[in-house]
């Protein structure tokens, strides 16, 4: 689950050596002779329906120790990725990536050096250098060992938004930004200044995520670009900043992503911005405010950026896992199903259980594309369209998984009908409610609503969606590139206990176990009625996705629509 509970990271850290809890020895009926030989145990039989012996049995597996914290690149990658393959043949899928069951993912990884400095030139020429880390961050994407920016003029551009649906454009009339080093909010505009007659008011639409702004600057050819970060417009403290732009950084190789790279891109403290708009003449208060209205139009800093960063660069590679169900009478259109198998790993270098389980983050996700898989193997009459189930690789990374397949997808992406993406899925028990992830954004939502209520469920938002979390999972390379995705999950109005049951779970797996050992399986306090009844809303919606021939689309107004209709146009020709 990357990024997904970032407000929470910094206080997590202190968890990485958390111990697995003991578990309770089971009482023994008789007690066998001591020199009797252990027998050994009886081999899991699957079932074609979806139910939590199965779930359970396939989590309980993939987040053992044995599977070493699933890393990519590892010991732990190979077993994982054997054993998804086995379960997949066992259902009686076929081979999904040209008769191999795998897909080769190259990454690259680059680690600047902590010790780079930014040069701010002031227009009295005087010079202000920031260091890494405390005041700044800085990293490139280019795969190029060293990048060098020599007096770039800095340009504030408000939110960094060319939005042309929303009729919203900070970056004004210019033609070329080369030369110039161009400086931006997080989140939307109209953010900061509560006004919810602005893009989606509170709610952080795709134009707000940072990866947006950084591949927007790039679009237009500027030689780097800087956000200023708030811990309101960003859902999370410096120190997340910091954490995670620090050390080792993963890519996908600049040919395969479709997304435009810049030199050079990081963030400066909002201490570092005022004092650089105060130089300037500006204030960052009044900036906000500026930034929030229609009309805005770049300003000058009137100061210069020089930097030599330099990286050391690697390249490694990993593996999704891609089975699919042919369909029967349209085998060249597709419904997908996704979940990432990756976790954090093994830390040697940790005293005590220093194993990453990952059994929630996201072994539960894999177990449920293939309990899915298997009811779909066993359905009468089969689907018309075929189902891809699809495992990928370094979500924790990047989501550089996910985007190197939509890069180099099995099917066609105008061919795919709609994507399913199962990240994490609630242990705590039936709810009487469906938290969509995003909601209002494609019509899949309308497949998924009669299904919900004939379970006695509602739908509604995340509880925070001002933190973008729709945007930090896999199935967001398919939304940017056009394909409609529904990222759903268990409620937080739980059928024992209500809405405060459902926090407390939510609290407790958040401050305990998120990206810590203590994320393993534990059949004597997770309640699975829940997870099957969120697994038969999500074989139901590819059920009637995959047999009734339609083409869910965006609604009006969301960001994705236009790509989306102009590669059904395409494919209309």
């Amino acid at each position: 689950m990357s990024r997904k509970l970032l407000l929470g990271l910094a206080a997590l850290t202190a968890l990485s050596a958390c111990k697995k809890p003991e578990s309770p020895e089971a009482p023994a009926a008789s007690a066998p002779p001591a020199d009797a030989a252990a027998a050994p145990a009886a081999p899991h039989t699957f079932s074609p329906e979806i139910n939590a012996g199965d779930f359970g049995e396939l989590v309980k597996t993939l987040s053992s120790d044995a599977f070493e914290g699933r890393a990519p690149g590892t010991v732990g990658e190979d077993k994982t990725v054997a054993y998804i393959t086995e379960q997949m043949q066992r259902i009686g899928l076929q081979p999904g990536n040209n008769g191999s069951w795998t897909q080769d993912v190259s990454m690259v990884e680059t680690t600047a050096d902590p010790g780079t400095s930014i040069t701010l030139t002031e227009a009295d020429g005087s010079a202000k250098t920031l260091a890494f880390g405390d005041q700044m961050v800085i990293g490139t994407r280019t795969g190029k060992t060293e990048v060098k920016v020599d007096g770039s003029e800095l340009v504030f551009v408000g939110y960094g938004v060319d939005a042309p649906e929303q009729k919203w454009n900070d970056y004004g009339s210019a033609k070329s930004w080369k030369g110039k080093t161009v400086v931006m909010f997080v989140n939307d505009p109209g953010f900061h200044t509560d006004d919810a007659t602005l893009f989606d008011g509170k709610k952080m639409t795709y134009y707000g995520r940072w990866t947006y702004k950084f591949e927007e600057a790039a679009r237009k050819g500027a030689d780097a670009a800087i956000i200023i970060h708030d811990n309101a417009g960003a859902s999370y403290g410096w120190d997340v900043v910091k954490n995670s732009w620090s050390g080792a950084q993963y890519d996908l190789p600049a040919k395969d992503d479709p997304d435009a790279r810049i030199p050079a891109q990081g963030w400066i403290t909002t201490d570092v911005a005022r004092e650089l708009f105060a130089k300037a003449g500006l204030d960052l208060d009044q900036a906000y405010k500026d930034a929030s209205k229609r009309g805005f139009k770049p300003v000058p800093l009137k100061a210069k950026l020089s930097f030599d960063l330099k990286s050391t660069i690697a390249e490694k590679q990993s593996r999704n896992v891609i089975g699919v169900l042919p369909g029967s009478e349209k085998p060249d259109e597709a419904v997908l199903y996704m979940a990432h198998w990756d976790h954090l790993g093994k830390h040697d270098n940790e005293d005590g259980d220093n194993i990453y389980n990952g059994a929630v983050d996201n072994a539960t996700g894999v177990a449920g594309i293939l309990e899915v898989a298997d009811a779909f193997a066993h359905q009468d009459p089969k689907p018309k369209r075929s189902v891809v189930f699809l495992a990928v690789t370094l979500e924790e990374s990047g989501l550089l998984g996910s985007k190197y397949y939509v890069a180099h997808p099995t099917f066609p992406l105008n061919k795919i009908a709609g994507v399913i993406n199962i990240d994490a899925m609630s242990v705590a028990g039936k709810a009487k409610d469906v938290t969509v992830t995003g909601l209002g954004a494609s019509q899949l939502e309308d497949i998924l609503k009669p299904l919900a209520d004939a379970q006695g469920r509602t739908l509604h938002a995340e509880a925070s969606p001002q933190n973008g979390s729709y945007f930090r999972s896999d199935h967001f390379n398919f939304a940017k590139a056009g394909v409609p995705a529904l990222y759903m999950d268990g409620g937080e109005d739980l059928v024992e206990g209500g809405t405060a049951a459902g926090a407390a779970a939510a609290k407790e797996y958040g401050e305990t176990r998120y990206h810590s050992p203590a994320d393993e399986y534990d059949p004597a306090t997770w309640k699975l009625d829940g997870t099957v009844q969120d697994l038969d809303l999500m074989y139901g919606v590819g059920k009637s996705l995959a047999g009734d021939g339609q083409w869910p689309n965006w609604y009006d107004g969301n960001p994705f629509k236009a790509p989306r209709d102009a590669m059904m146009k395409a494919a209309a020709k």
